[in-house]
């Protein structure tokens, strides 16, 4: 027994002995306390560049860790067991991380840059008066498509989808709201309908339309698409960036009936340690000059005004990626319609997919 003790009060010292060497090591190397930011985001979604000059500018040290989805992000945030100071989630993931209280109040009075953001982005449906969440970047769900291949075929309405020429042409995004929204605009509907009748016409549209869908995929629909295996698909238009940088042939388009409106955001989970430095990376980002940089990297659409003036006009007057006012007065932010609604949407979804076997 005593040497089992023993054996005990060895491992004991021995671990602590290793975190006190690994606290040492950190502090040795500036990993501690207010010199340091993990930020948590998509791959490849900001400019190295942009984080060695926040780091030259602040003397505070980086730690760049990426997630690939939204639930990803919010289950390791949830867990608690790491450290994060800024992340980027997506909008619907804002609503879900309010209601489960894993987000700190902004301070906007630490954000002067924050006047640099259109006013058409900011107090949306999911983060009224931006009271967590700082808009990243933007876009929209639309068609991707090949003129050379679909004849006088333009998709201004979602309706076109269904002509008897695409037969087998199509492919669909391996989502159940963007998928169920198309449906619902299509009939005139919101993509964030809960009507029962409506839901249930919007699934048998979906149905009719079956014929011309060649497959329902994942992250291959850019490749897909960009090798000319189909004529359209539906897309996010970063990924229609992508595609089109790749294959010049393709066009992108939003659909008159509307679409949805889709934005990343800058957000400091309750994780946070340095809370001042993720202020001062926030800021930094919405620098007009910080935010023109980072959007020609990424080539998303920035929902940073003041940057406009500095991208170049291929970019800033694409109508494609940054429509006007006309028509993101359409568009729609998914809200965050409830486990049960949207448990409900990814059944009559999948009954879609099942229609097609």
């Amino acid at each position: 027994m005593k040497q089992l003790v023993r054996m005990f009060a060895v491992v004991m010292i021995v671990s602590l002995g290793l975190m006190y060497f690994i606290s040492y090591l950190n502090s040795s190397a500036g990993y501690s306390g207010d010199n340091t930011l993990t930020i948590y985001n998509w791959g490849d979604y900001v400019d190295p560049e942009l984080l060695t000059r926040f780091e030259e500018e602040t003397g505070i040290k980086v730690i760049y860790q990426t997630f690939d989805s939204n639930e990803a992000m919010m289950t390791k945030i949830e867990q608690g067991g790491t450290t994060f100071d800024v992340s980027i989630p997506s909008e619907y993931a804002i609503s879900k991380m309010k209601e489960e209280d894993l987000l700190i109040k902004l301070d906007h009075s630490k954000i002067p840059n924050l006047k640099n953001i259109d006013p058409r982005f900011m107090n949306l449906s999911f983060d009224p008066d931006n009271a967590y969440s700082i808009p990243y970047f933007w876009g929209t769900v639309g068609i991707v498509y090949n003129p050379e291949l679909v004849g006088d075929l333009t998709f201004a309405s979602w309706n076109e989808l269904w002509d008897q020429s695409l037969r087998n042409q199509i492919l669909l995004l391996d989502g159940a709201r963007e998928v169920m929204g198309m449906g619902l605009n299509s009939l005139g509907y919101s993509l964030n309908d809960t009507e029962e009748a409506h839901l249930q016409e919007a699934k048998a549209k979906l149905q009719l339309l079956t014929p011309n869908v060649k497959a329902i995929v994942g992250d291959e629909i850019k490749l897909l698409l960009a090798n000319e295996e189909a004529a359209v698909g539906l897309v996010w238009s970063g990924d229609a960036s992508e595609i089109m940088g790749e294959n010049e042939k393709l066009d992108y388009v939003v659909p008159e009936e509307g679409s949805n409106l889709w934005f990343d955001n800058m957000v400091i989970p309750k994780t946070a340690k340095n809370i001042e430095g993720a202020h001062q990376f926030i800021n930094f980002m919405l620098d007009p000059e910080v935010a023109a940089q980072n959007t020609e990297y990424v080539g998303y659409s920035s929902p940073n005004q003041a940057a406009m003036a500095l991208l170049p006009e291929e970019i800033s007057g694409d109508e494609r990626f940054y429509p006007d006012e006309e028509l993101t007065s359409r568009l729609e932010v998914y809200d965050n319609l409830g486990k049960r609604m949207l448990a409900h949407y990814n059944e009559l979804f999948l009954e879609f997919k099942m229609h097609r076997k």
